[in-house]
């Protein structure tokens, strides 16, 4: 979700942004998606990270392209309960300001 000055007194608590996202339901594959990144964390070092496209191919296998914005999505939600950070350059970014490519990593808190 991309901030937006119509909600700068409010933006802490704001959760959708539009209709549309409040009323979307999350499907099998989003589902699957966190589980494989979580799994895939829980694999390797206590400080190594991952990129989404690695739970994409998990998931999707031959057409893990057409996943990788899912695969955003799902890591911006387990960085929401607190289980994961995003980074780029090392660095824990905002995941809804992030662009370009991506790592995933434990959270460290």
């Amino acid at each position: 979700m991309q901030w937006r000055t119509k909600w700068a007194r409010n933006w802490e608590t704001v959760k959708y942004c539009s209709d549309s996202c409040r009323t979307a339901r999350l499907t099998a594959e989003d589902t699957a998606l966190e589980t494989a990144m979580l799994a895939l964390l829980a694999a390797r070092a206590r400080d190594a990270s991952i990129c989404p496209s690695e739970a994409a191919r998990h998931v999707g296998g031959e057409k893990w392209q057409t996943l990788m914005e899912s695969a955003r999505m799902a890591a911006r939600r387990l960085v929401a309960r607190g289980l994961v950070e995003i980074t780029q350059g090392g660095m824990v970014v905002d995941p809804s300001r992030a662009k370009g490519p991506i790592r995933i990593r434990r959270s460290r808190r």
